[in-house]
């Protein structure tokens, strides 16, 4: 499979068979991106071509449960906790002989590079996440929200319950469509750049892993004890001291908090950037320029 920006390609990486694009020089600086759910790598197709024309190598893959990316073990558990996607990312870096990097994400992918840059800062050369500290305990999801913040979460809840398991598996794209639309308000997405990332959604372990991701938030499922001491470590909600620029789009309509809340997390060179517009949660497709940006103006 190639895309205009990037043959996809497969490497065996710690329990995963990872589906990636790598682009530019093999001797730049390496940049890592990150994606959401439920999103794919195509958040980025606008992004790649920037970081490659200034030098950089950039290393996309396929998030655990998404599109051409396998576990390959079946009776491994179909795990979507964050330490998972942290480690998932750190076997990836390895395998392809990358020791230090510079990690940019949303959503998930923000969360699994917030994670690598407070409990592996050696590995992270510098961090852009939007939505900023995504860090967060079981014991953090188990306290409970005011109600018009646990509104915005409804999903959370409804993947909590078998029906809403049954429900995410039967209507993936309709489900999907719905996110795109409350997350991004004002990003006027046509149905081919739809289509061409919800073939993502068509792995076999997605729905496992969605649905684990979640309920793992709630106290709901177990994670795996290998990622014990990582999440006691976490749950103390390190500070991050790698260089760092945070991004929120000034239309998300998903969850998210205000800057100020977690700035003090960041102790390293930090800054904070608004980008206007009508840009939503998607930020990086939304707005490739201000995202690719962000990574360049890293010292």
């Amino acid at each position: 499979m190639t895309e205009a920006w990037g043959e996809v390609r497969r490497v065996e990486a710690g329990e995963l068979s990872v589906g990636y694009v790598d682009a530019g020089p093999a001797n730049g600086d390496v940049v890592v991106l990150l994606h959401g759910w439920p999103y794919d790598i195509h958040s980025f197709a606008d992004v790649v071509p920037r970081l490659t024309d200034a030098g950089r190598r950039v290393i996309v893959p396929y998030l655990r449960g998404f599109g051409p990316t396998r576990i390959r073990d079946a009776g491994a558990p179909r795990n979507g906790q964050p330490a998972a996607l942290a480690q998932d990312t750190l076997d990836l870096m390895d395998a392809l002989g990358v020791q230090r990097a510079t990690l940019a994400g949303f959503d998930w992918g923000a969360r699994t590079a917030d994670v690598i840059a407070a409990l592996r800062p050696e590995r992270c050369a510098g961090l852009v996440s939007v939505s900023g500290y995504l860090i967060a305990g079981q014991e953090a999801g188990r306290a409970p929200l005011p109600p018009s913040a646990e509104l915005s979460w409804w999903y959370q809840f409804y993947f909590a319950t078998d029906r809403g398991r049954d429900g995410y598996d039967r209507n993936r794209r309709d489900f999907v469509r719905l996110i795109w639309r409350t997350a991004s308000p004002r990003w006027h997405f046509d149905d081919a750049t739809f289509d061409r990332s919800a073939a993502a959604l068509d792995n076999p372990d997605h729905v496992d892993v969605v649905i684990h991701n979640y309920r793992w938030r709630l106290g709901l499922a177990e994670g795996e004890a290998r990622y014990d001491e990582w999440e006691r470590r976490l749950a103390a909600n390190p500070d991050i001291t790698v260089p760092t620029v945070t991004l929120e789009g000034d239309a998300n309509g998903a969850p998210h908090l205000d800057p100020s809340v977690y700035a003090a997390r960041f102790t390293g060179p930090y800054e904070h950037r608004t980008v206007s517009g009508g840009i939503g949660h998607n930020l990086p497709q939304e707005a490739p320029r201000d995202f690719a940006q962000a990574i360049l103006d890293l010292p």
